[in-house]
């Protein structure tokens, strides 16, 4: 389908927060690039009838970074942890057992 100036279609207004009809105001190859609310009269891109991606709270943003905190001082502990268990290990293969001997 092939779309021309002053055509109205259907896309979500970034100014209203809803989908509403909306004039074409430029055309790049067969697509809209710029579209005009009929509601508003803001301009803006052609979304193809997709509303703007949220943005995080401060609160989400906070709890992130808490739960990375975590996750980055629970893989230290662990990554300690295992090295003393390597450390123990190399002790052991150096000595043999005394009792095997007898």
């Amino acid at each position: 389908m092939s779309f021309r100036l002053g055509d109205t279609i259907d896309d979500f207004c970034v100014k209203c927060k809803r989908l509403t009809n909306h004039h074409i105001v430029s055309v790049v190859g067969d697509n809209p690039a710029k579209v005009r609310c009929c509601s508003c009269y803001h301009d803006h891109d052609f979304r193809f009838e997709q509303p703007e991606p949220k943005k995080p709270t401060k609160k989400q943003i906070d709890e992130e970074n808490e739960k990375a905190k975590l996750r980055t001082s629970a893989d230290d502990g662990d990554a300690a942890e295992t090295e003393e268990e390597e450390e123990e290990e190399e002790e052991t293969e150096d000595f043999p057992d005394v009792a095997d001997e007898d």
